[in-house]
């Protein structure tokens, strides 16, 4: 079968954070029972494949309030589109399909949005309105920035002294070559060289912090988890409802 362009085939996690929801039932399983009006079996489906769909809008988004509107987009896409699913293996790779879609739908929208905001900053600064980098998130950003700024002043003190001393004079003070030579009494040769290593040592000490770091990221917690169900169900019942 041929595939098309940002087509996403997702697969189960490797490594299991706990029980499969809905037990022994296959995907084809739970899908069939829901169409034979069964729809509490949907749950075990959105539980099943929440963090991976999150991390998969989370991923293109970069935002964490707008992956959680794809997860539960795609699951109403979803559900209203079951019997277009044929099976019996590629449920997760058919769900995240239309989380895609769902998502770079979204970032096309978000782009134009910063285009304009874009356009807006050209102008004095009078006519920035609500464009000010003051707002919600202004405190976030910098929080994360000073994190980032003592990471990476930790990672920079432990370098060897002749190696961060270099570093210093040409990474943060931006010294020429010539004139860290001239500073140090040292060959602009050797220089070079030191320059080069303490940059290789602090590429593999701030690769150690991510690598620490990123089966931590963007935690999918079970509040998410049920909020995102919930959610789901309500605007099932509520389009229900209005038939």
């Amino acid at each position: 079968m041929s595939t098309q362009p940002n087509q996403v085939f997702l697969r189960p996690r490797a490594k299991a954070t706990g029980p499969v929801p809905g037990g022994d039932c296959t995907d084809a399983e739970l899908v069939k029972q829901v169409l034979d009006g069964n729809d509490e079996k949907f749950e075990f489906l959105m539980r099943r494949y929440n963090g991976l769909l999150f991390h998969l809008a989370r991923g293109i988004l970069r935002d964490d309030a707008e992956a959680e509107d794809v997860v539960q987009e795609t699951y109403i896409r979803a559900y209203t589109r079951l019997h277009q699913f044929h099976g019996p293996t590629g449920f997760p790779s058919w769900l995240g399909r239309i989380a895609t879609n769902e998502a770079y739908g979204r970032f096309r929208r978000f782009s134009r949005t910063e285009q304009l905001k874009e356009s807006f900053s050209r102008q004095p600064a009078v006519a920035m309105g609500s464009f000010s980098s003051e707002g919600p998130a202004g405190p976030e950003l910098s929080a994360a920035k000073r994190e980032m700024r003592r990471l990476l002043e930790r990672s920079i003190d432990s370098l060897p002294d002749p190696y961060r001393v270099v570093f210093m004079l040409r990474g943060v003070e931006q010294l020429s070559v010539a004139e860290a030579a001239a500073c140090l009494n040292i060959k602009q040769a050797t220089v070079k060289t030191r320059f080069h290593r303490a940059r290789l040592l602090l590429r593999k000490k701030l690769q150690h912090y991510v690598d620490t770091a990123v089966s931590d990221a963007f935690p999918f917690a079970g509040a998410r988890c049920d909020r995102i169900v919930k959610t789901v169900f309500d605007r099932l019942v509520s389009s229900s409802g209005s038939h």
